[in-house]
């Protein structure tokens, strides 16, 4: 029988990997992979003061990577960089300040590998109701800024036309995502959560035939990534937050396989018919 903090570690990772299935979509429908590195290197800064200040990691891992998304926005809107600049910028100055920070803390013992690439089999049960329970709320708030979100994907300015404040749900996407990375941190660690947002994502895609089934194939994918990393790391004794990411990242190769484009293409031609 499989150990309980198996079974934890199991039931958090599909927790993640559902919540971060749709989000993935709308990173690489928006051209987003670099922001959601950059809301990760923010979430090391967010370790430091809450080390720092003695305040709750994950709150204070979200409040970082929003004040990180809010600077973007505020500097996109003076146009002075391109946004890649400005992503390279933020990235490398929050992950920068963040290890500065806490060679400073002396005081302090810090495991940077544990953050970095995350333990997820000491997840506990408080965890899991913290994984869950976020997970639901950002499920919701994707479901009802859906159509808002889509439609500023696809075309901002019709958006606007629309009434459909294309500026405004771009705003809760990013404080979604870095509500999101602050769950996921301390189960899949910081240079990880970009890996489980873009891969099971651009995996979907290759099969998805609309934007929500996409979304829905993003989260099976994500799930049996991090089951297939969880069950490997225990077979062959790996560390398991890369051993998710070389599942999913398997799955995404097997997509690439012709069997895979000539199943889907005759899926369509029997659509057509």
């Amino acid at each position: 029988m499989l150990d309980d903090f198996f079974i934890r570690a199991l039931v958090a990772g599909i927790g993640i990997a559902m919540v971060a299935g749709p989000l993935g979509c709308f990173v690489i429908w928006r051209r987003m992979a670099y922001f959601g590195d950059t809301m990760a290197h923010s979430a090391l800064l967010g370790v430091a003061l809450s080390l720092l200040l003695e305040l709750n990691l994950m709150i204070s891992v979200f409040i970082v990577a929003s004040v990180v998304s809010l600077l973007l926005l505020f500097l996109q809107k003076r146009g002075a960089l391109s946004t890649d600049a400005l992503l390279g910028i933020l990235s490398h100055s929050a992950l920068s300040i963040g290890l500065v920070i806490v060679a400073f803390m002396t005081w302090v013992r810090i495991d940077l590998v544990g953050f970095l690439f995350g333990d997820i089999l000491a997840v506990t049960e408080a965890d899991i109701d913290i994984i869950w329970g976020g997970g639901i709320l950002v499920i919701l708030s994707l479901v009802y800024l859906w159509r808002p979100l889509l439609a500023s994907t696809v075309n901002p300015e019709l958006a606007e036309a629309e009434g459909l404040r294309p500026e405004r749900a771009r705003l809760f996407f990013m404080l979604l995502m870095a509500l999101v990375i602050a769950i996921a941190m301390k189960i899949v660690g910081i240079l990880l959560i970009t890996s489980l947002l873009i891969i099971p994502a651009a995996t979907a895609r290759r099969f998805a035939t609309s934007p929500e089934i996409m979304a829905v194939l993003a989260s099976l994918i994500g799930a049996l990534a991090v089951a297939g990393g969880l069950f490997g790391s225990l077979q062959w004794d790996t560390p398991s937050g890369p051993s998710i990411v070389v599942a999913a990242l398997a799955l995404f190769v097997l997509s690439l396989l012709p069997l895979a484009r000539s199943e889907r293409a005759s899926h369509s031609s029997h659509g057509g018919h």
